[in-house]
């Protein structure tokens, strides 16, 4: 069982990046699901969510930044952020919402640096 997130890198500030996770051995329609992230010396936080009949929650750190999505048929989540600022320089995982301690992977290294 494994949640793989991917597509972070080196972003200017006010870049994008979209970010993937794709998950084997566990089926993510039936679930909520969420991108997390974790930022150097800080507790891991919840970034934004999105339920199997498509409600989303977006956390308030990145309101307004950010797009979650979801395509059952591909297993898969995104998530879509824009104008992205130093501050949101973090690992970024994804997992079920509330998060599965077993499905918690590597994460994927956003640096938002000029």
């Amino acid at each position: 069982v494994q949640l793989q997130a991917s597509g972070g890198g080196l972003v200017q500030p006010g870049g994008s990046l979209k970010l993937s996770c794709s998950a084997s051995g566990v089926t993510l329609s039936s679930y909520t699901v969420g991108w997390y992230r974790q930022a150097p010396g800080k507790r891991r936080e919840p970034v934004a969510a999105v339920q199997s009949g498509g409600v989303i929650n977006i956390g308030d750190s990145m309101k307004g930044r950010v797009t979650i999505s979801r395509d059952d048929a591909k297993n898969t989540i995104y998530l879509q952020m824009n104008n992205l600022k130093p501050e949101d320089t973090a690992v970024y995982y994804c997992n079920t919402f509330p998060a599965t301690a077993r499905l918690w992977g590597q994460g994927t290294l956003v640096t938002v640096s000029s």
